[in-house]
């Protein structure tokens, strides 16, 4: 892109590289260098968001089958497939998690809700919603068979560009924290159309596995379907209930996605058993 006398912008593609550096290391535990966050720096950061989400569900499918392959046991995968998406990421959406169910099950007004979700303390359903939706997660994750977990591997790519758009699309629930900080500064266009691709990727990508893998693209859809009524639930209870989204109601929103994809792949392996 260049600028009204046909020079390129200083710093643009220095620029470019800074957003994909933040995002990765904001949001996943690959070490990346450190750099000063600017606004020109963050304006693309959401960009680069949904590609954790293919490192994720790649070391997701790659760990199933080499566990398969030596022949492990299946409290192991599941155990341990349940933590492998928190050790890459170092837990920073199922904090937003904690921190929303804290704040959801209060049944307080907005104001107050609002205010939990800014104490770093942890209260008691925060404790009970992150353990039931780990011993969820892995009863679920021990049902995956070779064909359901690579249709799961697409569910880490659509999930977090679901969120990327909410991000750039959603009224804010406040004018401070994470989520306001990216929104105020994306060029929302850009990430608009960005995000939109890579949720046609995430929908060829179900298409495409149930086609090969069932032979037949109802599971694919059914993913489609899923990730959809989900992102509409977000919606309509993010605004009923906060007024808007923050950066903890993203992972918040991120947590539940991936449990019903997770939970539909495996609805696909029983209905189309191998």
């Amino acid at each position: 892109m260049k600028n009204e006398r046909g020079r390129r912008p200083a710093g643009g593609l220095k620029d470019l590289l800074g957003s994909f550096i933040i995002a990765w290391s904001m949001y996943s535990r690959v070490p990346m260098p450190q750099i000063q966050w600017t606004k020109e720096r963050m304006r693309y950061t959401m960009c680069f968001f949904p590609l954790i989400g293919v490192l994720i569900g790649g070391l997701i499918g790659a760990f199933f089958y080499l566990s398969e392959g030596l022949g492990a046991g299946t409290l192991w995968t599941a155990l341990t497939g349940t933590a492998l998406p928190l050790f890459m990421t170092g837990g920073i959406h199922m904090d937003g998690f904690l921190d929303t169910t804290d704040a959801r099950r209060s049944f307080l007004p907005k104001e107050k809700k609002l205010e939990i979700l800014k104490d770093p303390r942890a209260g008691a359903f925060a404790v009970i919603g992150c353990g039931t939706y780990l011993l969820f997660y892995a009863a679920l994750f021990s049902e995956l068979d070779q064909r359901s977990v690579l249709l799961f591997s697409g569910a880490f790519l659509t999930e977090r560009a679901l969120s990327g758009m909410s991000v750039v699309s959603f009224p804010m629930a406040k004018k401070d924290g994470l989520a306001a900080s990216f929104s105020q500064v994306a060029l929302k266009r850009t990430v608009r159309l960005l995000m939109a691709l890579y949720l046609m990727a995430g929908a060829a990508y179900f298409l495409a596995m149930g086609k090969v893998l069932f032979g037949s693209i109802l599971p694919g859809w059914l993913c489609i379907l899923a990730a959809g009524a989900v992102f509409a639930w977000y919606y309509r209870m993010a605004c009923r209930e906060f007024g808007g989204i923050t950066g903890d109601l993203a992972g918040y929103f991120l947590q539940v996605c991936e449990l019903f994809l997770l939970a539909v792949c495996v609805l696909c392996g029983w209905l189309y058993p191998a």
